[in-house]
This record gives structure tokens, sequence and C-alpha cells, in this order.
């Protein structure tokens, strides 16, 4: 990606517990003799403006998801400006700090701070601010269980690692240029994932609906999400050829001295072909419900509620389990096969079907009328084997790939993070790699759509909080 890094020359004990030794002509000063908390408040948003909630802020980059514009509400905000360094002080741990490039809003969860003076550029700041050495500091700070938050006092207080002006435009430099290279590498593989998952689906649909035979001879299914299917396939409605039994309603108390305690799987149980049993919760039933809700190893669960129609085998025997009312139990009637059933079920989901036919007004419900009108393909016993074991290779190698891409950025995201602390701490050298960078802005413009303002200011506009005061 770039040339590897090296340690500085020589280095110091720094006095921060957290920071450890940093290079040795560097300072380490508290962050408010540098810093501004703008905490002037506004009651709307100009109509040039950006609205800037928590959650328009991604956890670590900065980026922006859809900001809200033109927005107003009674409840007060902060007012921002190019140039400023937002840091969420909620859940400092989701380290929620970007540089927005326009004037705007900010809810007040967030601090505004503005750089004083020509010693602290914004742009160090924010990718100091996002190292995780920092936000674990911070975030140790912290007072609220629930909702826990810092605090200016304790942030503005910390003793932060001050480079000389120069070093700071490079470690900035350096920094934004391997961030943008790995936002490319991160945008490839994120849109690899939906690319790979659309696959699937296709290979799916069509070996539920056409079978292995390129060749066969193919007929109307009569079914508008299902289509031509081989001729000597039968299409019939799932009750036809499976027991759908709804699960138990949920009893918090016993009815008889009879009752036990057991062990139900609900909706969030079940994903698409996995079924989780680890800390289910328990209820209240007879033997008589153990009998009828009861669960076993080839049991095909169906959601009824929330994402009705998925589904997922239970791989293991799990003495006791029963099903809440959220989900089906699905056993063939015959010899038909669960595995050919749950692939039937994720292709009639991939291309919209459940959306279409489930209740989407209020809550949307799977119904067991619903369920057991499905009409379905059904080939002969051997061809849903045959179809099963190709689906099962086939999505597996798919999955594979999937997993590789997420794993991959997980891997990169984490490279990331350890890069940034290791630079902005001086556990790295960035200045001469810094000196032979690409112009990258030249190159592709486009890639710094978020800039970031001035990169410093030597005023501080509008009302400061007296806490961040030298």
């Amino acid at each position: 990606m770039t040339p590897n890094l090296k340690p500085y020359p020589a280095y110091k004990p720094s006095g921060v517990e957290w920071l450890g030794d940093m290079p040795a002509h560097w300072e380490a000063r508290r962050l408010k003799g540098h810093v501004a908390n703008i905490t002037d408040q506004t009651s709307a948003c100009g109509p040039d403006e950006i609205y800037l909630a928590l959650e328009h802020v991604e956890s670590w980059t900065g980026s922006f998801r859809e900001a809200g514009k033109n927005v107003s509400f009674d409840s007060q905000v902060k007012r921002f400006q190019p140039g400023d360094v937002l840091f969420g002080k909620l859940r400092p741990y989701l380290a929620k700090v970007t540089s927005p490039n326009r004037n705007g809003v900010c809810v007040g969860e967030f601090l505004v701070l503005r750089c004083r003076g020509h010693n602290l550029m914004p742009r160090y700041l924010e990718h100091l601010l996002r190292s995780k050495p920092i936000i674990d500091a911070i975030d140790a700070s912290t007072f609220g269980a629930k909702m826990p938050r810092a605090a200016w006092q304790f942030i503005g207080g910390m003793k932060q690692p001050l480079p000389p002006l120069p070093e700071q435009a490079a470690i900035v430099r350096y920094l934004d240029y391997v961030d943008q290279l790995i936002q490319r590498y991160l945008q490839a593989k994120e849109k690899l994932i939906p690319l790979l998952q659309e696959a699937k689906q296709v290979t799916i649909h069509r070996a539920i609906t056409r079978g292995l035979d390129p060749d066969v001879l193919l007929k109307p299914s009569g079914v508008e999400w299902l289509g031509d299917v081989p001729a000597h396939w039968e299409v019939a409605a799932v009750k036809r050829y499976y027991t759908i039994q709804l699960g138990k309603m949920l009893q918090t108390r016993p009815n008889s001295p009879d009752d036990a305690k057991v062990p139900y799987l609900k909706a969030q149980h079940v994903q698409w072909f996995h079924v989780q049993t680890a800390d289910a919760p328990k209820m209240w039933a007879s033997k008589r419900d153990i009998e009828q809700f009861g669960i076993s190893a080839g049991d095909l669960l169906v959601c009824e509620g929330g994402e009705g129609g998925r589904c997922g085998i239970l791989k293991q025997n799990v003495d006791g389990y029963i099903i809440q009312n959220a989900l089906h139990r699905v056993r063939s009637l015959g010899q038909n096969r669960n595995d050919f059933l749950q692939y039937i079920m994720s292709s009639v989901a991939a291309v919209g079907w459940f959306e279409a036919i489930n209740n989407k007004a209020t809550i949307a419900h799977f119904t067991k009328e619903k369920f057991g009108a499905l009409k379905a393909p059904i080939p002969p016993l051997s061809e849903q084997a045959a179809i099963a074991e190709y689906l099962d290779k086939a999505t597996a190698d798919i999955d594979t790939a999937i997993e590789s891409a997420r794993r991959k950025i997980e891997l990169m995201r984490e490279y990331r993070t350890r890069l940034i602390a290791d630079v902005v701490t001086g556990k790295l050298d960035a200045r001469e790699v810094a000196a032979n960078l690409p112009d990258e802005r030249k190159e592709d413009p486009a890639l710094y759509d978020r800039a970031k303002g001035p990169e410093h200011s030597d005023k501080v506009d509008g009302p400061v909080d007296e806490t961040g005061g030298l």
C-alpha cells in the first residue's frame, strides 16, 4: 500500500499512561489549551446547511450517512462551521468523530471543537481523537451506565501528543492518502458481497424452478413467482406435502402443578439456513404442550412474524425445547425433503413474494393459512435430493467467498485503526513517506468529496465554553 514506516530515531517518556513513550521532539499538552469547545446554540437549520445527529456519522471513519438538510426542530442544537471537529460524547467507544466542510448544526451529544491559534491542525485533531488509545481512555472516563457520556472537562484536560505543525501536516497527508486507498479497497469488497449474494440467489432459483437438466421440457407453472417448471414436476400447495405447526403462545406462569419451565425458540433464533439454540429463554408448558410444540433434528423452522418466511433447519436434537408462536415447525407428510423446501423459501423471499402475501399494513404475519396455501414446485424425491446436494455445494462455495470478503473488510478496518493510532501517537514515523506521496486530489478529486475545510484558524468565532479556556 505504501512503504513500511519505521519508528522515530529517539523517544522519551510522555508522562501519559495511555501514550507511553513518544518521539523525543514532541510535546504532550492539554487539549483545552489549544482547542475551544463551542457551545453556541440555535433553534433551526439554515437552507444551505446540514443537520448532523450521531446516526449520521459512521464510526471510526467520520463519513456521513445521509445527513439531514433544511431540518427545523424545537430542541436546541449546536452550530458548527468548516474546520470544526465534532466528537460524539455519547458512547464515545463508537468513535463518532468528523469534520464537516459546510456550515450546519448538530445535536448536543457532539462536542464542537475549534482549534486556537496555529499550533494544531483540525485534521490532525480529527485523526488524533479517532485513534483507539484515546477513544479507550475517554471511554474509561464516562459516566452513566445506560447512556455513557464523556465530559469535556476530562477530554480537554487530557494530555495529547503534539508534534510540530509541519509534522502534523505530514501525518495528515500520509493518513489521508492511505485512507483513500483503504476506502477504495473496502468499497470494492463491499460491492462484491451483494453481487455474490445475487449470484447465490440466481443459482438457487434456477435449480429449484428448472432442476439440473438444461434440456428438460418445461411447462407453465401457473404461479407468478415460479414461471415455467419441468413438465414432469408437480406444483402444489405446501400443505399437501408438509405439516405446519404454529408454536405455543408465551406462558409466563404455571397453569397446573404438572407444568414445567422449558426452553423455547422464537423468531430471532432463526436466520436463513441457520437455527441458534444457545441462550434460549424459558416458558411454562404442560407435557402435552411439549409433545405438540416440541422440535427435533431435521425440522424446518419458519418465521411467522418479523421477516415472515425466513427459515432454517434444526441440525441437532434439543431435548425439551419447544417453539413460541412466532415460529412454524414444518415436517414432511411423506418423503419430501425439508432442505429442498428451505431452498424454495429462500427463492420466494429473494423475488419479494413474501412481502406481497404478508400483511404489511400493521405487522407482517406469515400465517399458517398463507404458508399452507403457498404454491411450490414438487419434483420427484430423487431430484429433490440431487438439487439439494448440488445447492449445498454451490452455495457453500459462494458463502465461502462472501465470508472471505467480509473477513478481508474486517482485517482492513483493523489495520486502518491500528495504523492511525501508531502514526498519531508517534510509534511510526510518516514524514519521509508523506513527502514522496503523489497528489491524490489531482488524480481523483471525487475521493475528496468530504473536504476538511481550513487546516487551521487563528481565531474563535462565537461564544466559547469557559471550561475550555487556557
